[in-house]
């Protein structure tokens, strides 16, 4: 597919209510030209209605959206070559193939038909179903018929696509395939992507930036990477993936690091971050089950090394005992839920790892101080 750049699009103070509840809450967001953008967040969040902001389906309450700085919040859904791809396909079952992916060229364009002929192939191409042209919808698989959506969004080459929950209805195995098919055709073509999902793997492995929805409003935005390592709140942090997140006092700081207690009395070393937190304020301690070691305490042996050893022996390192409550197979890895005192510590362990481990079994977990990170007690916004 050629001759398609992707659109920077810009939403400003964008606002949408039904009735006294804000599904959008003065929402601002800029998305680069090209990006693969996830909007990610639980159902209810507000996601699915910005996006239909974005195509017109809707119209806002107040604020802007602007492609490539001029805005089209008067401009009609059709006149906005915008592609939507649907969880649910929306494919006509009494056209073939080609005739689903011909059909925006009928409504919107005034290409021949050994054009649109032409185009329609290329699009067959790019999704891989160039052979299957002459069948219907029916006769195609869930994967094969998001394909034929995803063509039929494409053809008339959008600089900007909008796709709302489109793996949904596959099981794991066939979302994972898309996934890494839906990153390929992006690639290909350039075109900007705003993908919504509430699948945080998903939104993690496949976008350039994610921007997590809470309540009508961003929450955070920013490359996967530094959303999972560095959220802003605890909202941000419990829903991208696994975490601890442990209930605390400051007692003290030095520069970056703080001293926290926790309620049964431990302390522990914690990187700020941009908590700000000051001697005696409540804070919460992000840590990920993947960056605790764990060790058998009756004989002192390593069980799953997350720690430089050198590290471990230093201030720098924070150690607590406990007991294995329970032990989950997860495939790759073993989930263990270690009881701390009152409190449950999650911990990610290798496959070989585990023979010496049993719920009742006595460990003590390990983690650096750069591997635990402050955030505010209560939620912060964007």
């Amino acid at each position: 597919m050629t001759g398609v750049s992707g659109a920077r699009v810009e939403l400003r103070s964008l606002t949408k209510a039904f009735g006294a509840a804000k599904a959008v809450d003065n929402v601002s967001l800029e998305i680069p030209a090209g990006a693969f953008v996830s909007l990610l967040g639980p159902s209810g969040s507000g996601k699915t209605t910005m996006l239909n902001l974005i195509a017109g389906f809707l119209s806002a309450d107040a604020g802007e959206i602007l492609l490539d700085g001029a805005s089209i919040s008067a401009v009609p859904p059709h006149k906005r070559n915008i592609g939507m791809v649907f969880q649910s396909y929306s494919l006509f079952p009494h056209m073939s193939v080609a005739e689903n992916v011909r059909f925006p060229l009928r409504m919107r364009s005034r290409l021949t038909r050994s054009a649109a002929r032409e185009r329609v192939a290329e699009m067959l191409a790019l999704v891989r179903l160039a052979h299957l042209g002459g069948r219907y919808p029916r006769q195609l698989s869930g994967g094969q018929q998001q394909r034929v959506a995803m063509a039929r969004a494409l053809v008339s080459r959008p600089r900007l696509l909008l796709m709302d929950e489109p793996l949904g209805a596959l099981d794991k195995k066939l979302r994972e395939e898309m996934q890494a098919e839906i990153r390929r055709i992006h690639r290909s073509i350039g075109t900007t992507v705003l993908y919504v999902t509430h699948d945080q793997a998903e939104a993690l492995s496949m976008s350039d930036m994610v921007a997590v929805v809470h309540e009508g409003r961003i929450a955070q935005a920013g490359a996967p990477r530094a959303l999972y390592e560095a959220p802003a709140d605890v909202f941000v942090a419990d829903f991208l993936g696994d975490s601890n997140l442990l209930a605390a006092r400051c007692l003290r700081t030095n520069g970056d690091r703080a001293s926290v207690q926790l309620p049964s009395g431990e302390l522990i070393e914690a990187m700020q971050g941009t908590c700000a937190a000051r001697p005696g304020d409540d804070v919460v301690v992000l840590i990920r089950p993947e960056d605790i070691a764990v060790e058998d305490m009756t004989t002192a042996s390593p069980i799953a090394v997350a720690v430089d050893p050198a590290m471990r022996r230093s201030e720098a390192c924070s150690i607590l005992s406990g007991t294995v409550r329970d032990i989950a197979y997860h495939g790759d890895v073993f989930e263990l839920e270690v009881l701390v005192g009152a409190i449950v510590v999650t911990v990610k362990v290798g496959r070989a790892h585990t023979r010496a481990l049993a719920p009742g079994k006595q460990v003590s977990l390990c983690w650096n101080a750069t591997s635990a990170r402050l955030l505010p007690a209560t939620p912060v916004s964007a």
